[in-house]
């Protein structure tokens, strides 16, 4: 069987929080320090487990209000001024 190509990374300037939450999670975990920053970095960036739902702005969701004297006044930002775009 062929070993996957690999990339090492070299991590500078670790806050002390994400160290100690990492360490901490390798150990709850039972596995090495790398398997855990592994584990992590896969999560993180959506690789494995379920996404991560943001929910800091349903309480905007369903709230649009139709303003036609807004919509006026918002068009003027599509005007283009060829004088600017010589």
């Amino acid at each position: 069987m062929k070993k996957k190509n690999s990339i090492q990374y070299t991590i500078r300037q670790v806050p002390s929080e994400v160290n100690e939450a990492v360490r901490e999670y390798s150990v709850r975990e039972g596995c090495s320090l790398n398997q855990a920053v592994l584990q992590v970095l896969r999560k993180g960036s959506g690789l494995v487990g379920e996404r991560i739902a943001h929910h800091d702005l349903d309480f905007m969701a369903n709230t649009w209000v139709v303003d036609k004297k807004c919509d006026e006044t918002l068009r003027e930002f599509d005007r283009i001024d060829k004088g600017l775009w010589k």
